[in-house]
C-alpha cells in the first residue's frame, strides 16, 4: 500500500520546507536567511515555498500549535513577589497598570521577538514603577544576579513608549462601527433589553403551564367536556 506522506513521495522542496518547519517546532532559533543559505539552487523560490505551505504542512502532519502569552507569567511574578520581597507592598494593586501595558504591547512586535516571561516581567517593572515601588533589589538579587534588569525587558519597555499616537479620527471611526453592529447582542441596547424581556416572559409562561394547579385545571375541563 503506497503511503502518500512517506518522504519519498515528496520532492526536494517539499522536503526543505519540511526540514524548516521541524527546526522551528524543535525551538532552534535558526532564521529564515540561515536555512536557505544551505539550500542549493533557487534560493528566492525555495523561501516563498516554504512560507506559503508552512500551515499546510503542519495540518498535513497533524501538529498541534500552542500559543503561549503573558499572562500566566505575570501570576506567577506577583506570587513571587508577595512571598520573596518584603520591600514591595500592595502588589495586587499593580494589576491596573499590567494591563494597560500588556494591551500596549499587543500593539507592538515584542510578542513576536521576546518570550511571554520577558514581557510579563517588564509589566510588572512598569506596573510598579508607575506606583513608586522600586523593584531593583528583586531583580538583582532573585532573578539575573549581579546583571540587573535583562536588556530585552527594557527593550520592551522602550517599544511600549514609542508606540505611535493613535489615527486622529478613530472616534469617528468607532462610532460608525458601533452603528453597523448588532443591537440585539450588545447588552445595553434597547433592542437587547426587550429581547431579554421577551425570553423571561416566555420563560414564565413555560413555567405557569406545568404548575400542578393548571395541568389539574385542563384534566377536568377535559373531563367534563
Amino acid at each position: 500500500q503506497k503511503d502518500s506522506n512517506h518522504l519519498l513521495s515528496f520532492h526536494r522542496p517539499s522536503v526543505e520546507k519540511a526540514a524548516m518547519a521541524v527546526e522551528v517546532l524543535s525551538t532552534i532559533n535558526v532564521s529564515m536567511q540561515q536555512f536557505i543559505a544551505n539550500v542549493q539552487g533557487n534560493q528566492e523560490r525555495a523561501t516563498k515555498i516554504i512560507l506559503n505551505n508552512e500551515l499546510l504542512l503542519m495540518q498535513e502532519l497533524q501538529f498541534h500549535l500552542t500559543v503561549h502569552n503573558p499572562f500566566r507569567a505575570v501570576e506567577g511574578l506577583l506570587i513571587d513577589i508577595k512571598t520573596r520581597c518584603d520591600s514591595v507592598h500592595s502588589v495586587d494593586s499593580f494589576r491596573p497598570e499590567i494591563q494597560t501595558f500588556l494591551d500596549s504591547v499587543f500593539l507592538t512586535d515584542a510578542c513576536m521577538i521576546y518570550a511571554p516571561s520577558q514581557i510579563a516581567l517588564a509589566a510588572v517593572i512598569h506596573a510598579a514603577s508607575r506606583q513608586k515601588q522600586n523593584l531593583d533589589s528583586y531583580v538583582t538579587e532573585s532573578l539575573f544576579g549581579e546583571q540587573g534588569e535583562e536588556a530585552c525587558v527594557r527593550n520592551i519597555r522602550v517599544m511600549v513608549k514609542n508606540i505611535p499616537d493613535p489615527t486622529p479620527n478613530i472616534k469617528t471611526l468607532c462610532t460608525r462601527l458601533e452603528q453597523c453592529r448588532n443591537q440585539d447582542n450588545n447588552p445595553d441596547s434597547l433592542a437587547y433589553k426587550r429581547k431579554l424581556e421577551e425570553l423571561v416572559d416566555e420563560d414564565a409562561l413555560l413555567l405557569e403551564d406545568h404548575t400542578p394547579s393548571n395541568q389539574q385545571a385542563r384534566m377536568d375541563s377535559c373531563s367534563q367536556a
